[in-house]
């Protein structure tokens, strides 16, 4: 039974709704669940986030690229912005070019 601190990830029209720590910890079992929800997402909503690492910025970034790209993040975790500039990211998620 997952613990109720465990990342859960839900649809909500358009948008893939993550609510819990965003960690590699977390990710690998919310995995499936994420990628079976991403077709037609526009928008990832991180406000029940507490904090994102760098393995839960990988699983952000491959599901924003199989999403098609151009995905609007809502909410800023803690780790988010200081990895997404680290790993030069823009706020959609895809490399930056510059």
């Amino acid at each position: 039974m997952p613990s109720s601190d465990a990342l859960q990830v839900t649809r909500d029209g358009d948008t893939l709704v993550f609510s819990g720590a965003l960690s590699r910890e977390a990710i690998a079992s919310a995995w499936t669940r994420a990628l079976a929800q991403v077709a037609g997402v526009r928008r990832f909503s991180l406000d029940a986030v507490p904090s994102v690492d760098s393995a839960g910025l990988a699983l952000l970034a491959e599901l924003a690229a199989r999403a098609g790209g151009g995905i609007t993040v809502v909410g800023t975790p803690r780790g988010l912005d200081e990895l997404r500039s680290a790993y030069r990211l823009d706020s959609t998620l895809a490399f930056a070019t510059a």
